[in-house]
Order: structure tokens, then sequence, then C-alpha cells
């Protein structure tokens, strides 16, 4: 019987036996206090100490639920962040391998049959054959953005200026970005939240900015990474609490900022522009690393 006992209380968790034994004791102290009430008798000490122990117990619970509580937010928007990140990628695949195919299927298809089609016609098929360039450049940049994969082959600062390429190229806006020094090892999670925030920076800017100028920097220093985003487009109100305002945007920077333990600071006034700064500090196995970076990493 013993041995049984031992692994029943192997199996269950601190919570769990934690809270039968509050169960076991708040039933208990019931059952007693209602017969002696019955039975007329005063209460004697130790159904007061029983009682003690029950309270103690439920607020040693109380407390431990309140602690896993606070966790919750943080791990939870970590978890979303990572399962979004993975349906992304999973989509950008998708659109690339199924919807890309077809469409370069179709432009084979389209060039067999102009061969065999009347003169009158050939025009109609270059029209046709431009649409289906188009679809499918368009397909191309859409898993990019979904997936960018050259995140890991090119690294951060080339795949940003491939963004910004890609993304500004049929625009007005003049863009920079600067960035000194070399960004060699930085964390995998850090990188692609310094890609997705100066996504959303950028698609904002294009959106609702109407700017004519766009500075994006990046910075090692010893507290971490920085990425500074400025623009002089027309500015807007930032909401002390974005994802309950509508923005976005800005609510899905703060969880991946706050994801990575980092700080994150919008300043921004109607008619003068946009300052977006974020600060992910370096994982605890490179900070002294980089408080220890020299001259030659410039």
């Amino acid at each position: 019987m013993l041995p049984r006992l031992k692994t029943l209380l192997r199996c269950c968790s601190r919570t769990a036996l934690l809270r039968w034994m509050t169960i076991v004791l708040c039933v208990a102290s019931m059952v007693a206090n209602l017969l002696l009430y019955m039975a007329g008798q005063a209460i004697p000490a130790s159904l007061l100490m029983l009682q003690v122990a029950a309270m103690l117990g439920v607020g040693l619970h109380v407390g431990l639920g309140a602690g896993s509580i606070r966790l919750h937010p943080a791990e939870l928007a970590k978890r979303m962040l990572m399962v979004q990140e993975s349906e992304r990628q999973h989509l950008g695949r998708e659109l690339h391998d199924d919807i890309g195919q077809l469409l370069t299927a179709a432009k084979l298809q389209l060039q067999w049959l102009q061969r065999r089609m009347p003169d009158e016609l050939h025009s109609h098929c270059d029209t046709l054959r431009t649409t289906l360039d188009n679809a499918l450049s368009n397909v191309r940049d859409v898993c990019a953005l979904l997936n960018p994969r050259q995140l890991a082959s090119l690294g951060l600062e080339a795949s940003l200026r491939a963004h910004l390429l890609r993304t500004l190229e049929k625009t007005d806006v003049h863009w920079s970005l600067v960035c000194n020094q070399r960004l060699g090892g930085i964390d995998e999670a850090v990188a692609m939240a310094v890609f997705r925030i100066t996504q959303e920076a950028v698609t904002n800017m294009l959106r609702h900015a109407q700017a004519r100028n766009l500075s994006i920097r990046l910075q090692r220093s010893p507290a971490g990474l920085a990425l500074i985003i400025q623009d002089d487009g027309r500015g807007f109100v930032p909401a002390r609490h974005p994802a309950e305002a509508g923005q976005r945007g800005l609510a899905g920077m703060q969880e991946r900022v706050t994801a990575l333990q980092g700080r994150l600071d919008i300043t921004s006034q109607l008619g003068v522009g946009t300052q977006i700064e974020a600060l992910f500090p370096w994982p605890p196995r490179t900070q002294e690393r980089a408080r220890s970076f020299t001259a030659h990493d410039l």
C-alpha cells in the first residue's frame, strides 16, 4: 500500500497536491463545525487549528494562482508570435510552391498556344503574358514578405536593404539604411523582430504618413541592438494602449519587443513626423561579448 501511495504522490504535481489538501481541510473543518453546532458544544482548540490550516492552504493556493496568472501574458505573447511567424512562413511556402507554380505553368501553356495562333491574336497573348508576369511578381513579393528566407542566407542588413529596394522602388520616398557596424551573430529571433518592425513601419508610412524621406539606422551597443526609424510624414497621436485604440501595427511592434524583453519608444506629432526606437537586449550568453566589442567591428 505504501509504495503505491509514494508513486501517486510523485505523479501528482505540487499544485494539484496543495489543491486536494486544501479541499480535504476545508471539508473536514466544515463537517466538524456542523457536528459541534448540532451538538451545542464549544469549539475546541484543535478545530480552530484545523480552520487556520485550511485558511492558510487557501491563501497559499490563491497566491500561487496569482503568480502563475502574472506569468501568462508574456508567455502567451511569445507563443502567439511564434505561431504567427510559423503561419506566415507556411503561407509563404504555399503561395510560392502552389500559386507560383500554377502561374509559371500558365505562362508555358500561353507560349505554346501563341505559337499556334493566328497573327491577329498575338497582341492579346502578349497582354495576357504581361498580366501573368505581374501576377507572378506580386506573388513573389508577398512570399518574400511572409517568409523572408534571405535573413538566414544574406543577413539582417542585406535583407532589410532588399526589402526597402523592392517596396520603395516605385515611390518618391528618399530612404537610407545606415549600419556602420557588423551585424554578425545577431540572434535569429531579434533579427526577425527587427525585420518585421521595419516592415510594419514602412507599410504604415506608405499608407498614412505621405512622407518624403525615410531614415533607418541599426546600431550595436553594450545594452543591445538599437533600431531607429524616422520619417517626415504627417505624424499621428500614439495611443498608450495601441491594441485597444485599434493601432494594430503598433500593437504588433510592442508585442515583438516585449516578447524579447526589449523597449519600444514611439514619438510622433501631427505634421512633424514619426520616430520609432526599439532596443533589443543581448541574450545573457552574448552580453559580455557585446560589452567588449572593439573598433575592428566598425
